[in-house]
């Protein structure tokens, strides 16, 4: 059997945990390209040589470890935290520290060995930093406008927030400029693009995020199982007869994907038919706003998943019958 490595990852240290045959091995290594250099030397230390290594989904945090390991030849599996919690519950798990998270992560990958990962190309990798960017600079551009519009301030403030607020307009324009230029110089990302915009109420912006944040989209085998990865599949609340809670979006799975499809999903409404009979169906139904809005969400996130695999772009007809495919499956 390989030797299995469960890692609890932070922003300055990662905690290893090694389970070899029978022994058990625990080690603290820095966050940096010198740590990951001495889990190697620590690996072959204890005479490593095929290893599967697991570690949770935690933002940009465990990126560069995960790459690192994967470029040296080791399987490497990242997984959601919330399958990773639900595990440390089954096994009556009493103490949280970074090392028995650490053991908690091994366990669960020597027991339910989950999918390997492989990191995506170079130039998806350079799009979701750019996306990402973005979406910073964009967050904190409104929490300047929330500060301005929060109060009185005195008058060297409200110059001192104008000015950042310019300087962030320049760099978001900057930024989007830069997606589009990148986007271009790649034929496959440019027709993927196109693709996706034809969807009415998708912009390029947004094609853009979804092709970064879920680049493997045409490779699932279904439209259900990619709104599973954005956690935009519907989570009940039924237990006999007592427990009859309302349904909501189970969210375990990407939030990046899921704040890239609100707004779209909002302006869906106005423009494209097939959601708009969505969400007046479930209103009708007595459905809670949020939940028809989930449901025209997990709609766009559909009809994105049709016209990749079909390779060709949005038209109503095809979009009932995509519609009507997935929910037979």
């Amino acid at each position: 059997m390989n030797a299995v490595l469960g890692i609890d990852i932070s922003k300055a240290k990662f905690d290893a945990v090694l389970l070899q045959r029978d022994k058990q091995r625990h080690k603290v290594f820095p966050n940096t390209p010198d740590g990951f250099e001495k889990l190697k030397v620590w690996l072959t230390k204890h005479n490593i040589c095929e290893l599967h290594a697991c570690m949770e989904v935690t933002g940009t945090y465990g990126e560069a470890l995960a790459l690192y390991l994967y470029n040296a030849g080791y399987q490497v599996s990242v997984v959601n935290p919330a399958r990773i919690k639900a595990f440390g519950i089954s096994q009556l798990t009493r103490n949280k520290t970074d090392k028995v998270d650490a053991q908690i992560i091994a366990l669960f990958c020597q027991t339910l060995v989950p999918d390997v990962w492989s990191p995506p190309p170079a130039e998806i990798r350079e799009l979701q930093a750019l996306v990402r960017r973005l979406d910073a600079l964009i967050q904190m551009h409104q929490q300047e406008v929330t500060r301005l519009q929060s109060g009185e301030y005195p008058e060297a403030v409200v110059a001192s927030i104008e000015s950042t607020m310019k300087h962030l307009d320049e760099q978001i324009k900057t930024l989007k400029i830069a997606i589009e230029k990148h986007i271009s110089l790649h034929p496959d990302l440019q027709q993927q693009q196109n693709l996706i915009a034809s969807i009415p109420g998708i912009g390029t912006l947004t094609a853009a995020k979804i092709l970064a944040e879920i680049p493997q989209l045409k490779q699932f085998t279904s439209a259900r199982q990619a709104a599973a990865f954005a956690g935009l599949t519907p989570k009940q609340r039924v237990s006999g007869s007592s427990v009859h809670g309302r349904t909501h979006l189970s969210k375990m799975g990407s939030a990046r994907v899921r704040k890239a499809l609100y707004m779209p999903a909002v302006a869906s409404l106005k423009w494209n038919p097939l959601t708009q009979e969505l969400y007046q169906r479930l209103q009708q139904r007595g459905k809670h706003a949020m939940a028809a809005m989930g449901a025209v969400m997990r709609k766009l996130l559909h009809l994105i998943y049709g016209v990749l695999k079909s390779g060709k772009p949005f038209s109503v007809d095809y979009g009932k019958q995509a519609t009507m495919i997935a929910a037979a499956k």
